[in-house]
């Protein structure tokens, strides 16, 4: 019995260009959300750690430093981020309707984030060499970012997990029975 398979998952082959959105069945947007949410709660937990170790320790100037970058690429990955959001908000869902008004909340949830963390960003960048560790009302902002993210993430896992939004399913699929052989996009 086979215990792997590969290259149905990463081929391309049968599946319809989408522009922003990507191709049938491997959209853009979820995989690029990873990056800022990861980025953000990460920031912030090293802005915690800075700010608990304070002045004296190499380390806590590394954390504020390291809470920086991650921060600053948090939001050069988010604007590719909203743009495939956007689209796909466009293009995927009906006013009206509750998965229109969960995308709704989740949009505006992650804009407020967006902008939250570029001038999180703009306000770290400003004082960067002039702090040893991460000053507190930067620590404060960067776990609201934090929570706000993880909050606004939950709402765009219920649409995929909980709406199916934008899944691309058979209802009885052959991958789920037994067999020897893959089942590619365009079988």
């Amino acid at each position: 019995m086979r215990f792997f398979t590969v290259k149905p998952v990463l081929t391309l082959k049968g599946r319809k260009f989408k522009g922003l959105r990507g191709w049938s069945g491997k959209p853009t947007h979820p995989p690029l959300t990873d990056i800022p949410i990861g980025a953000y709660v990460l920031g912030a937990v090293f802005d915690v750690l800075s700010l608990i170790g304070g002045e004296g320790h190499a380390w806590t100037e590394m954390l504020w430093h390291a809470g920086t970058f991650l921060f600053a690429a948090g939001v050069i990955v988010s604007v590719p981020t909203a743009l495939t959001g956007l689209v796909d908000r466009q293009t995927s869902s009906e006013p009206g309707t509750q998965a229109w008004r969960t995308i709704n909340t989740h949009a505006v949830m992650m804009i407020v984030v967006t902008l939250a963390a570029i001038a999180n960003t703009a306000w770290r960048w400003s004082i960067y060499s002039d702090r040893v560790y991460t000053p507190v009302a930067i620590t404060v902002l960067s776990v609201l970012i934090a929570l706000v993210v993880a909050i606004g993430a939950t709402f765009g896992g219920s649409l995929v997990f909980d709406y199916g939004f934008n899944v691309e399913t058979a209802g009885d699929h052959p991958v789920w029975h037994k067999s020897e052989t893959d089942v590619f996009h365009d079988d």
